[in-house]
């Protein structure tokens, strides 16, 4: 199998910030920062894999309480109640509202663990250096790139009913601690996306070259 030359072969390093392909200096192995917009060059991010593992247990850490905690509470008339984010989406879904339940399940389900296991799995082979499906694994992240931009959908659906079902003393619906977490889960695994350099994927390339 016949593979691509690679940027430390043909002398260039590429700035991770605003993708300016730029010149190695011959007797530092690298340019220190970016002509174009200043930022110091790497040719793979410092301690990526580490700070990704970091932030991504830290995001499953925080899971547990955005799922066990109550994210939401309403009252009707004078009686309160308290609800989690699986409590909501059986309520939205035995009265009816099969569509509001299933973009809760999936924005609150669907996508967190989805995330979790394909970061998971990129950390794990890049770490590895493992050479298997290395252009699947490129496909995996950059869905992940896709799907963050909904990540904060379960926390939007929150906020704009407790903005929108306020009728004085007649109904108060509040956000409680369980969805404060799930915000932090939402960060955290944004950080291990940004933290994890996609580079590294392609690292096992030249490993198995070497071993053809």
């Amino acid at each position: 199998m016949k593979y691509s030359p690679r940027a430390v072969h043909l002398g260039v390093i590429a700035c991770h910030l605003c993708g300016l392909v730029c010149e190695s200096v011959p007797d530092q192995g690298e340019p220190a920062h970016c002509p174009r917009c200043r930022s110091r060059l790497h040719r793979r991010r410092p301690d990526s894999i580490a700070r990704g593992w970091a932030f991504l247990l830290a995001g499953l850490i925080a899971y547990i309480p955005a799922n066990v905690l109550p994210v939401m509470y309403s009252s009707l008339f004078g009686h309160g109640s308290e609800s989690t984010i699986l409590h909501g989406v059986v309520e939205f879904w035995a009265s009816g509202s099969f569509g509001i339940a299933l973009v809760i399940f999936i924005a609150s389900v669907g996508v967190p663990c989805t995330k979790f296991l394909v970061l998971g799995t990129l950390l794990f082979t890049a770490q590895r250096r493992s050479h298997w499906a290395m252009r699947e694994r490129a496909r995996l992240y950059r869905l992940i790139e896709l799907i963050g931009y909904w990540s904060m959908l379960d926390v939007m659906v929150v906020a704009v009913v407790a903005a929108l079902v306020k009728f004085q003393n007649l109904s108060v619906i509040e956000p409680r601690a369980g969805i404060f977490f799930f915000g932090l889960m939402v960060i955290l695994t944004l950080l291990s996306a940004m933290s994890f350099d996609p580079r590294l994927i392609w690292d096992g390339e030249q490993d198995h070259a070497s071993h053809a």
